[in-house]
């Protein structure tokens, strides 16, 4: 927890000081007693006091005015708010490994089934573009608002031979680049993008990927990656069936490269989460709100419960 004001949590020095003082107080009062030899006398001068009630109130005004002084220090606590705007490109793997079928029915129909969560959680405020990768990499939609086009080509991919993951992410941004230079006014700062990337094999074809990654890095531009599929996956191809194993390393470090979230998908429940965990990731931010009253109330109700322990037990407020 953060504080706004955060010079008067000082004065939990004085409330620490006011205990120490009626500890003092209690201390030599127990002296004084120890002291006086004539019960009989003491007894008539000094009438019995509901000793432990009269510390339980004292306690209660203690913890009233402790909570009253990290009220007034203005505490606030982390919560996450939409953002005003943001820019997703969603890259997804066309390449023909992605036919295997480790991830059911295939990780090719799982994507495009999580792709279409994807589309549907994320903040309408959001805008999101579509590109799709195989043997080369095209922007089949770019950033938009308007859902129903990435909807589409979702629905519409079709499998091609190689991955180009470095062209994917190539293109990811300069569609990034494209549409935040047309939608940014001058001298203001570009909004906050990000390119979330399906993928399962290695890169084959086109630039490297740690020519992408430093790109991406110069952009600050983070990219999320999903690993799809098993290291048992096959594919037939010509009468042929070939081994082929996710890439968990190359992805994962496309991730931790330029800051964003690595994760694996082997079904399609579990893809469904990890969009959802990416969506919030970009539909949100965090930024701190005052939560003062919490303690501002809460500090009070301790000060009027003591005040009623006094006039309950005591007949009187001091």
């Amino acid at each position: 927890m953060d504080f706004l004001s955060p010079n008067y949590l000082w004065l939990l020095v004085a409330v620490a000081a006011l205990a120490g003082f009626y500890l003092l107080v209690q201390l030599r009062r127990k002296r004084y007693v120890a002291r006086f030899t004539n019960v009989e006398l003491l007894g008539s001068l000094a009438p019995r006091r509901p000793g432990w009630r009269r510390h339980l109130t004292f306690a209660l005004l203690l913890i009233g005015l402790a909570v009253l002084s990290v009220g007034v220090a203005r505490p606030s606590a982390a919560v996450k708010v939409p953002r005003d705007n943001a820019t997703v490109v969603l890259a997804i793997d066309v390449s023909l490994s992605m036919e295997a079928t480790d991830v059911l029915p295939s990780r090719i129909a799982a994507a495009k089934s999580a792709g279409e969560r994807f589309v549907a959680l994320l903040p309408k405020r959001i805008n999101l573009g579509m590109v799709s990768f195989g043997g080369q990499a095209n922007l089949l939609v770019p950033p938009t608002l308007n859902r129903p086009p990435v909807r589409r080509a979702i629905a519409g991919l079709q499998l091609q031979q190689s991955t180009a993951i470095g062209e994917a992410i190539f293109t990811s941004l300069q569609a990034i680049q494209v549409f935040t230079k047309s939608t940014t006014a001058t001298g203001e700062k570009p909004p906050p993008a990000r390119i979330v990337l399906l993928s399962d094999g290695t890169n084959t074809v086109g630039r490297r990927v740690e020519t992408a990654v430093a790109a991406a890095q110069k952009a600050h531009v983070q990219v999320s990656t999903i690993a799809f599929g098993t290291q048992n996956g096959t594919v037939t191809i010509d009468g042929q069936t070939q081994r082929v194993p996710a890439d968990d390393q190359t992805l994962q470090a496309i991730a931790d490269s330029t800051g964003g979230s690595f994760h694996t998908a082997t079904s399609e429940q579990e893809l469904a989460s990890v969009y959802k965990d990416i969506g919030s990731q970009i539909g949100y931010t965090t930024k701190h709100k005052d939560v003062s009253w919490r303690f501002m109330f809460s500090g009070l109700l301790f000060l009027f419960a003591a005040a009623g322990a006094a006039m309950t037990w005591a007949g009187r407020l001091a």
